[in-house]
């Protein structure tokens, strides 16, 4: 059997559930080299023969199906991906069924809806919290840490700001962020700046290592960047957080997805997805 195969994520919208769920499931198998295709707006018969006709090349150039995930609604679109040579997993066919009989009526088999603008509100708040994040980056101003539902700390390129964007995109919270500095090292305990919102702290740390070569690509062979400016940052930044008993996540394996998420549940803040 090959170890690599082609997968196509199939959708009539922006691919964004299919791409997330299947990719999901791909993690399970371990060995795969996978070449990942993604059509989305497919959302019309056109562009579904279009589809079937590059699935069954791949087909051909690698000597076995593609997996083909699929969120397609329209039955005339899904109808012409079918005859493509390829093992399709469509999860709303999986599911829509058995829910529409649980619940005891039909599915409305509306195009869009997961990621559509049915609430504003939410869509409103998701907006201005990055704006929010965008304005109160890396202690470019302290006036607005009060509105902040929570301030990220760390030394610098520890991850604080994609943590902060992510956390305002995804979830909608408003998230500041403060980089400690050498003249922080320098001052003992917390940052005074800090003290009036240590109840909203939440520091990131990362393996000297790491830091260096991220600091290495922004200003290569600078003190900056050296490993013993890192490992020196680093365990001074620890030894606060510790003291002060700040939480913190430590983020070089981590994803930016489970970072934001252990950071909202060791937070208390709720997660608001899809209009909750």
């Amino acid at each position: 059997m090959s170890n690599r195969r082609t997968v196509f994520y199939l959708s009539d919208r922006t691919g964004i559930t299919v791409e997330t769920l299947g990719h999901s499931l791909l993690t399970q198998f371990d060995g795969i080299q996978w070449r990942k295709v993604s059509i989305p707006f497919l959302d019309s018969e056109a562009k579904a023969r279009e589809a079937a006709e590059q699935i069954n090349l791949m087909a051909q150039l690698d000597g076995c199906r593609p997996l083909v995930f699929s969120t397609l609604i329209n039955p005339d679109v899904r109808q012409h991906i079918e005859t493509a040579d390829c093992a399709i997993y469509d999860f709303f066919d999986n599911f829509i069924g058995s829910m529409e009989k649980e619940l005891g009526q039909p599915s409305s088999h509306a195009i869009g809806r997961s990621h559509g603008l049915h609430n504003d509100a939410s869509y409103s708040k998701r907006i201005s919290a990055i704006n929010f994040a965008q304005a109160n980056d890396d202690g470019i101003s302290a006036k607005n840490f009060a509105e902040a539902e929570i301030i990220l700390i760390g030394v610098s390129r520890s991850g604080k700001t994609p943590t902060c964007l992510y956390l305002a995109m995804q979830y909608g919270i408003y998230a500041a962020n403060y980089p400690l500095t050498e003249e922080d090292m320098d001052a003992p305990g917390l940052p005074k700046i800090l003290h009036p919102f240590r109840n909203k702290l939440f520091g990131l740390t990362i393996t000297a290592q790491q830091l260096q070569r991220i600091r290495q690509e922004r200003k290569p062979n600078s003190r900056y960047a050296s490993l013993s400016q890192c490992q020196q940052e680093l365990q001074w930044q620890e030894s606060l957080y510790r003291r002060e008993k700040i939480p913190f996540i430590e983020t070089t394996a981590t994803s930016i997805e489970e970072i934001a998420t252990t950071i909202l549940n060791r937070s208390g803040l709720k997660r608001q997805l899809y209009g909750e």
